[in-house]
């Protein structure tokens, strides 16, 4: 026997994932998660190949979002964000993801929770892992979503329709505070870092401080266990210190690799999620990252030298290419940045929708 629940898959910038309404899915959060595995990977199996689910065997395929109306006043929506943990039979909620992210307010309207107006459509996004709000800007001509067009987002193939980002008040969103530490730089293992929450906590490292350029491709990271070593032992000991407690099992803080620009970007970027390179960088791992570009004092600086205070598009290079933030802050004569609105441009793709079949093993506990 199984149970039926609808459900759409997008592709949201680099990242895809099972979208449902909150109320299609369980309100109890170990029965919900049972469920959300289920659809992911299987029942009990444990199989990091996911061959009994629809996920893809991969972290950035095995994500999942939440979406309800919001019951804020200034607000449109509401998300929340899962990561499946591949082969773990668990279900994280610590971290939020801006690549679904983009995917909300499609799913919104195609599921017919917010109507879409004639050429553009405009909503707020209530994001509820971390706080902050994100406005959505999605091209709808005809009331009807726009998925084809020029726009490129690095490392994903062909061209779509862009989705604009806006991100609110996201400063210190999980941690705290932009500097979650209190030092603007820290020192673990004899390795001189520096911690940072715009939206994503994020440890930033110099690369040479590890015995390679910086440039190395992802998969060959991947293979260099001694760095992967060295990384989680810093991950582990740097998280409590950030306010995220014990991270052994947690996906965050991610670890950041960075060097000096490869091409005509800002910074190079090698980004582990937490223990495996990402083939890119995550948006707000990279909105993070270029807020620590235009701050004072911390290791970027090492790499890169500061952008002049009115260039606001900064271009973050990772092994794909390079993801474009676009930064509206201030900063006061002792340094201080205010960051009043981090902006990032996806592409999304609608590519199944439907219902998943749950075994009802799922639904015992």
């Amino acid at each position: 026997m199984q149970t039926a629940i609808p459900y759409m898959q997008l592709r949201g910038g680099s990242s895809k994932g099972l979208f449902f309404e909150a109320r299609d899915l369980p309100d109890d959060q170990a029965l919900r998660n049972r469920v959300l595995i289920a659809a992911m990977e299987g029942v009990g199996c444990g199989d990091p190949r996911q061959i009994d689910g629809l996920g893809g065997g991969y972290s950035l395929t095995s994500k999942v979002a939440v979406i309800s109306p919001s019951k804020l006043k200034d607000a449109d929506l509401e998300y929340l964000f899962l990561q499946v943990e591949i082969g773990k039979g668990k279900v994280s909620t610590v971290q939020t993801c801006g690549n679904i992210l983009a995917g909300v307010v499609p799913f919104a309207i195609e599921s017919g929770m917010i109507p879409a107006q004639d050429g553009l459509t405009t909503a707020r996004v209530n994001m509820l892992n971390t706080g902050g709000i994100c406005e959505i800007l999605v091209e709808t001509p005809n009331f009807k979503v726009e998925y084809a067009g020029n726009a490129k987002v690095d490392g994903v193939p062909g061209t779509a329709a862009p989705v604009i980002c806006n991100y609110l008040e996201i400063e210190g969103s999980t941690c705290g505070s932009l500097y979650p530490t209190g030092n603007i730089i820290d020192e673990i293992n004899g390795i001189k870092l520096t911690c940072i929450d715009n939206g994503m906590p994020v440890v930033l490292l110099v690369a040479s401080d590890f015995g390679i350029t910086g440039y190395e491709s992802n998969s060959d990271l991947d293979r260099n266990e001694s760095l992967k070593e060295q990384l989680e032992d810093i991950r582990l000991k740097i998280g409590p210190i950030m306010n995220l407690g014990d991270v052994k099992s947690k996906t965050i803080p991610k670890m950041c690799l960075i060097s000096a620009p490869q091409s005509n970007g800002l910074i190079n970027t090698r980004m582990f999620i937490p223990h495996v390179c990402h083939e890119a960088i995550g948006v707000l791992a990279a909105i993070s990252v270029a807020t620590a570009c235009v701050s004072q004092g911390n290791v970027v600086h090492r790499v890169i030298t500061a952008p002049d205070s009115d260039i606001k598009k900064l271009s973050i290079e990772h092994p794909s290419g390079e993801l474009t933030v676009t930064l509206d802050y201030d900063c006061n004569a002792d340094g201080k940045i205010t960051i009043k609105r981090s902006g990032v441009m996806r592409t999304v793709r609608l590519l199944s929708k439907g219902e998943v079949f749950i075994p009802d093993l799922a639904f015992l506990s």
